[in-house]
C-alpha cells in the first residue's frame, strides 16, 4: 500500500508537470526604416572669428629678505715661542800696556759754518 501511494504521487507530479508550459509569444519586428542615397555636399561654413588676447598675469609679491648669518667664533691665541738659549760669555781682553807718560788732547772739530 505504500508502494501505491509512492506511485500514484509521482504519476500526479509528474503529469501536473508536463502541463504547465508557458506559451511561447512571438514579438512582431519592427519595420526599419532603409535610408536613400546621400545628397549632395553642403557649401564650406566661414572661418570663424580670432579670439581676444588674455589678460597679462599680475607681478608676483617681493620674497623676504634673508637673516643676517652668525658671526664667527674668535679664534685661539696663538701658542708662545720657546726662549732662546744665553749667549757664550766673550773671552776676556788682554790687559792693556801702561802708558810712556804722554797725554793725548782731542782737539773738536771746528762746526760748518
Amino acid at each position: 500500500m505504500k508502494r501505491m501511494m509512492l506511485i500514484s504521487a509521482l504519476l500526479a507530479t509528474l503529469g501536473l508537470a508536463a502541463c504547465d508550459r508557458p506559451a511561447v509569444v512571438a514579438v512582431p519586428v519592427a519595420p526599419m526604416a532603409v535610408p536613400g542615397p546621400a545628397g549632395p555636399q553642403g557649401e564650406t561654413g566661414n572661418t570663424g572669428n580670432t579670439g581676444n588676447t588674455g589678460s597679462t598675469g599680475s607681478t608676483g609679491a617681493t620674497g623676504d629678505t634673508g637673516s643676517t648669518g652668525y658671526t664667527g667664533a674668535t679664534g685661539t691665541t696663538g701658542a708662545t715661542g720657546a726662549t732662546g738659549d744665553t749667549g757664550y760669555t766673550g773671552a776676556t781682553g788682554e790687559k792693556g800696556k801702561t802708558g810712556d807718560g804722554t797725554t793725548v788732547i782731542v782737539v773738536p772739530a771746528e762746526p760748518a759754518k
